[in-house]
């Protein structure tokens, strides 16, 4: 049996770092060369073209991950 091949496979860098550019991207409306800074400060160099092609690969599964987590406008549990 085949084991599944992550879809971060034969990147440069960790799925976590990928994954939590994307995130910053999207949750935060946060420019390419935004998020191209947070991670310099955090002592990862970067280009803003890799996080371009990281949102354009990994974008729409993220964002469907935000879109299902946020609350729907009417949704009574919303309030609590």
């Amino acid at each position: 049996m085949r084991t599944p091949v992550s879809r971060y496979h034969r990147h440069r860098f960790r799925a976590e770092i990928i994954s939590h550019c994307v995130w910053l991207y999207f949750r935060f409306a946060l420019s390419f060369r935004d998020v191209e800074e947070v991670f310099a400060m955090r002592g990862v160099s970067l280009s803003y073209e890799t996080v371009r092609e990281w949102c354009l690969k990994f974008g729409q599964t993220h964002a469907n991950g935000l879109r299902r987590k946020s609350p729907r406008p009417g949704d009574p549990m919303a309030f609590r």
